[in-house]
């Protein structure tokens, strides 16, 4: 397996990895400071949240890629992140922790169902791609955006990856990354004074066992992960092209992890969606089979970095933020290429692509679920009243030719 990894690593991969992780960094870290200070968390608290996300990121993407050869890329809810910023001022931490154990194990249980991994393979692809193009269209506008706002730092890092794509497009997203670097760093937008070298070292935290806390917390933490994360990572794979992820597989590992780094504050290891289009587009390497290295260093960066926990976070927080959103827009511009016209290939399936992604596109939020849920909602309730019109059109068609058979000709 070592040598067939070797054999398969390349600069791009490893680049796509690496710029993954400082996306999913980059702005859901920041979620997870609020909430760590709606808890009253303290600084070392807060580390050991920051370390349990990592590593559960990073061994859960690590495993599964290498499983399965595929780029798996794995994630902590950014939703939940989010959903947890009101729950930490109702309930305890240590109810919270108790919450956590009971969301990892409910994802561990669904892993063992056959039934949802059969509901997940029977969706159209074309809704898939549409639901991962309208997730990716923020990152195109924000490119466009940080443009306007910030033209001597991103124009030069767009000029680079148009270069790349035309003489070495394998490269083109590294080229405009350390384009981008260089211009930070000489324009000194890159505040060196609130890095600080430090390595973590995490405290675990005993869970208060609360009935409420399930309800409260547990339950919908559930609800977001599968809504928000799961299916949506799901789709990205399909819509890359990896027909038939391993669903149970998956599940069973993130929610294993997640059991095992809950008292350490990990809220929940889940799939990536945002930043798996990273590492699963042809930037990451031109032959799908050899993408899986991305997931590999995806995870092991994940790892390190956790380590390194208050570090990295305030690394993160010291690049400019027009660098980290063309970073991510120019590393998922394939991607949103390839989502749109994936869509577009069925003009059966068309009309209710084109619904997902604006529903998804529209970044609408329902009951804590984010609109790459509302998106395939959307779309599957579009397929099949548009699939019931077509077959009653057929039907009538055919009902219509029957009798024209019947009837008598003006020859006889």
């Amino acid at each position: 397996m070592f040598q067939k990894l070797l054999e398969d690593t390349s600069l791009s991969a490893i680049t796509a990895g690496l710029v993954a992780v400082i996306v999913s960094y980059a702005g859901p870290l920041v979620i997870v400071f609020q909430a760590a200070k709606t808890a009253g968390l303290s600084d070392m608290q807060l580390a050991t949240w920051i370390w349990s996300i990592s590593l559960g990121s990073g061994i859960a993407g690590l495993v599964l890629s290498l499983r399965y050869k595929l780029p798996i890329i794995t994630a902590f809810s950014t939703p939940g992140a989010a959903l947890l910023i009101g729950a930490l001022g109702i309930y305890s931490y240590q109810e919270a922790i108790f919450a956590f154990l009971v969301t990892g194990a409910l994802i561990l249980a669904l892993g063992f169902s056959a039934g949802f991994q059969r509901m997940v393979l029977k969706m159209p692809p074309q809704i898939a791609a549409a639901m991962l193009a309208g997730i990716l269209l923020q990152f195109g506008l924000q490119l466009i955006g940080s443009m306007r706002e910030t033209p001597q730092l991103v124009i030069p890092m767009a000029a680079v990856f148009l270069l790349g794509r035309r003489f070495y497009p394998t490269y083109a997203v590294i080229g405009a990354l350390l384009t981008g670097l260089a211009i930070s760093l000489i324009g000194g937008e890159v505040d060196t004074d609130t890095v600080q070298l430090a390595i973590v070292h995490p405290v675990m935290t005993w869970p208060a066992v609360s009935i409420e806390a399930i309800v409260g917390i547990a339950i919908p933490l559930f609800v977001v992960a599968m809504a928000s994360q799961n299916i949506p990572g799901l789709a990205v794979l399909e819509a890359a092209g990896y027909s038939r992820p391993p669903v149970t597989g998956i599940l069973q590992t993130t929610g294993a992890v997640s059991v095992g780094l809950a008292p350490f504050g990990s809220h929940g290891i889940t799939l990536a969606a945002l930043t798996a289009a990273i590492c699963t587009g042809p930037e990451a390497h031109k032959d799908p089979a050899k993408r899986y290295v991305a997931g590999v260093f995806c995870g092991i960066f994940y790892i390190v970095f956790g380590l390194l926990g208050p570090s990295v976070a305030s690394l993160i927080q010291s690049l400019p933020a027009a660098f980290i959103s063309a970073t991510a827009g120019l590393a998922l511009l394939s991607a949103l290429t390839n989502g749109l016209t994936g869509s577009l290939t069925n003009a059966e399936h068309r009309e209710a692509a084109m619904i997902t992604f604006l529903v998804t596109a529209s970044g609408i939020v329902v009951w804590g679920i984010g609109s790459g849920f509302w998106g395939l909602v959307a779309g599957l309730i579009a397929l099949v009243i548009t699939r019931s019109r077509l077959s009653e059109l057929l039907r009538k068609r055919g009902r219509r030719a029957d009798l024209s058979q019947d009837m008598p000709s003006a020859a006889d």
